[in-house]
């Protein structure tokens, strides 16, 4: 099963048609959005061709394959016109043995862990930075932004696919990567 995963679109028609073109060079199984899918947020600019309603409807096109978490950005106006569900705290994903607890980070973080149990992976978005950090008993992962990237990052997905996890630019081009069940 291969985890195409992103995070923080914020609206941008431009950076989510680039998304789009990596799902489809891709093929993932099923898409995973760690939120903040419409709105771009009081603490950032607009970001590159500002277009809710394409976004919408880019997004509605792949419905059948979507995941997706709610992000702080993300409200109940936001799930009228997206046509899969967007406005749970958390999901639990299992691919290929990996466990993961998937959220937007605002909530739960390194900082604030969720009740994770078993769950092997903490995944989330938020603050538009790609990250991998081991910690006793888990790793916490971000694939930072899609359309507004923050420390110097690329604008980028994460794909999961046989346990390794890649780290991507949206023009596909691989610039880390973690085995999740090595050691």
């Amino acid at each position: 099963m291969k985890l195409l995963i992103a995070s923080d679109i914020h609206g941008s028609a431009r950076c989510c048609g680039k998304l789009m073109e990596a799902v489809e060079r891709e093929a993932p199984d099923q898409i995973l959005l760690l939120g903040d899918l419409l709105y771009h947020g009081p603490r950032n600019a607009l970001p590159e061709e500002y277009d809710c309603p394409r976004v919408c409807e880019m997004l509605n096109g792949l419905r059948d394959r979507i995941l997706a978490v709610r992000g702080n950005c993300d409200a109940e106006v936001d799930q009228m016109v997206l046509q899969f569900p967007i406005l749970a705290d958390y999901a639990l994903v299992e691919a290929d043995g990996v466990r993961i607890y998937a959220t937007h980070g605002h909530l739960w973080n390194e900082e604030h862990l969720p009740p994770m149990g078993a769950w092997s992976v903490l995944l989330h978005g938020h603050t538009h930075v790609p990250a991998c950090a081991e910690h006793q008993g888990y790793v916490y992962l971000n694939p930072g932004s899609v359309s507004i990237p923050k420390g110097g990052s690329a604008k980028g997905y994460m794909t999961l696919e046989g346990g390794l996890f890649q780290w991507k630019t949206l023009e596909g081009e691989v610039y880390r990567d973690y085995r999740a069940d090595r050691g």
